[in-house]
């Protein structure tokens, strides 16, 4: 008697399995169609319509623009039903196997606890893709050829280390599954946002409309990254324009449905940034750092602390002017001039900046005087380091020499338009680890720098392999407002032969791309060239 019972009990298990999927199938159905039904209400913003006159191509533009919105709506509502049926059909040939696996005794048991302990072991095996990815806390690495990086993206453009076919450091995204991905990524993170859960610790007695909503347009940047072997890390940041609150949430797709890692409210309101910067002579290049910062800290930032290192005396009467000239005029005096009369040595310069600092924790940003920094970097900044949790190490956009990026012209302009992300105007500086973001505490606790190596690069790169053999998460991604611009480069004598062969690539990296220098290597070719064919053009014209 047992085999036609065991034979009833997989029909009803079957039956049950049925109605199941029919009931699914035409619950995502029914959203589709809910989902791709044209809108009524005319007050809807779209992103990316901003500010435009009231004619007929504005209106053309937001038929086209909301078009496409519905057409990567219905996409994504495709790839979740491909997404939803695939995993139907696991769970299908999962619960087959059970049943199939399943002694006589056990073959009593209930259709709907064989179903529970079917999902639970999915979502087991989900949640358990996020513990072993790096997403909550940092991986022990051997060096830094093991970080994966972060690629950064806004919701027009991405910023990428690997450029591929197109070699551009920054583009839109051409590949459709690309732009599918991203804008998934957004919306989903809205739906976090939008529809907070208990875990987001806020109150449920909290209505709809007592919460502010955020919509595509609130979306700031994001980054993502993937581990081959476990899934894709997404971090995104949200902001009204009047606040300064941010919403930050981290996704992670284990290669299935996002799932949802965490979801909090960042307050940078009140985050102080401690500025170190080593200098020895240079003093015009300081007194172009210096208009920088003006523009940026003291005029739109305001809550930064700058610490100058100046090694030696000459020039050192120039900097406290500078310094001095730039207090008087704004009313800023949140610096600190620490003057060493000892060879430069930068490691040992943002040491001492660190440790001048004397009011408890503070965030600290290390930085060159040939860098040029935005507002939005200081709040990336802020966004991405963590006291004993991470530190941000961003990769800068290094400009090539203007010289030769504006030869066809008589003068190179202004270094601000000189600043765009092109691949003969620079390169993403990803072998470069001396711009970083860090808490005091977290440099301390790791030693700070090795202040043995001398001269010329070495230190940072002893640094940044420091964090990676501690649990401390490294964020690493190229963000499109840090730059280092272009400046002659000498390699002493005195460097030992690694710092010099780091010295000579540098220099080399930083001169012009690839193309450009082509042209210079084959100018004489080129110009002969140039020559024949002016003579060939006389002689006919001649004859």
């Amino acid at each position: 008697m047992r085999m036609p019972r065991r034979g009833l009990v997989i029909q009803a298990r079957t039956r049950w399995l049925l109605v199941g999927l029919a009931l699914l199938f035409s619950l995502v159905l029914l959203m589709y169609l809910l989902e791709c039904a044209p809108q009524t209400d005319s007050n809807g913003s779209l992103p990316g319509v901003v500010g435009e006159s009231m004619g007929k191509e504005y209106y053309q533009a937001l038929l086209q623009e909301q078009e496409e919105h519905y057409q990567n709506r219905a996409t994504s509502l495709k790839r979740q039903i491909a997404q939803l049926k695939q995993e139907l059909q696991e769970m299908s040939d999962k619960l087959k196997s059970l049943q199939e696996k399943k002694s006589p005794k056990v073959s009593g048991m209930s259709y709907q606890g064989t179903k529970e302990q079917t999902s639970n072991d999915l979502l087991e095996f989900l949640h358990s893709q996020i513990d072993k990815a790096e997403v909550s806390v940092g991986a022990k690495l051997p060096s830094e050829y093991g970080v994966i990086p972060f690629e950064s993206f806004t919701s027009m453009k991405v910023f990428q280390l690997e450029m591929g076919l197109t070699r551009h450091p920054e583009e839109k995204p051409v590949r459709k599954d690309k732009r599918d991905e991203l804008v998934e990524v957004i919306e989903a993170g809205l739906e976090v946002i939008n529809n907070p859960d208990e875990e987001d610790g806020q109150d449920e007695d909290d209505g709809v409309g007592d919460r502010q909503l955020y919509s595509e347009n609130d979306f700031i940047e994001g980054y993502y990254r993937t581990e081959r072997d476990k899934g894709t890390q997404y971090e995104l940041f949200y902001k009204k324009m009047d606040g300064m609150e941010y919403r930050h949430v981290t996704l992670f797709r284990p290669f299935g449905p996002l799932m949802k890692v965490k979801s909090e409210t960042v307050d940078i309101s009140r985050s102080i940034i401690n500025i170190i910067v080593p200098l020895a002579g240079r003093t015009e290049a300081f007194a172009q750092f210096m208009q920088n910062f003006r523009d940026v800290c003291i005029h739109q930032d305001k809550r930064v602390h700058l610490t100058v290192v100046y090694f030696g005396q000459d020039g050192l009467s120039e900097v406290k002017s500078i310094l001095e000239s730039v207090a008087r005029e704004t009313d800023f005096h949140n610096y600190t001039l620490v003057s060493l009369n000892e060879e430069f040595n930068r490691g040992r310069g943002l040491d001492m900046g660190a440790r001048a600092w004397e009011k408890g924790e503070v965030l600290m940003f290390f930085c060159d005087v040939d860098v040029y920094f935005t507002a939005e970097f200081l709040n990336s900044c802020r966004l991405n380091a963590e006291p004993g949790k991470k530190v941000f190490y961003p990769v800068v956009f290094s400009l090539y020499n203007p010289a030769i990026v504006y030869a066809n012209q008589d003068i190179p302009p202004p270094v601000e338009q000189q600043l765009v992300h092109k691949k003969d105007s620079g390169f993403w500086r990803d072998f470069g680890f001396g711009m970083t973001c860090q808490y005091r505490t977290d440099f301390l606790t790791v030693g700070g720098f090795d202040l043995e190596v001398k001269g010329w690069g070495g230190e940072d790169v002893h640094l940044y392999r420091k964090y990676l053999h501690g649990d401390l998460m490294v964020i690493r991604t190229p963000v499109p407002g840090l730059f280092h611009l272009w400046h002659e480069k000498h390699c002493a004598d005195e460097l030992t032969p690694e710092q010099y062969r780091m010295c000579i690539q540098s220099k080399a990296m930083n001169e012009a791309s690839h193309s450009h220098l082509g042209m210079l290597v084959f100018r004489d070719e080129i110009e002969a060239h140039l020559r024949k064919q002016a003579y060939r053009t006389n002689s006919e014209a001649v004859g």
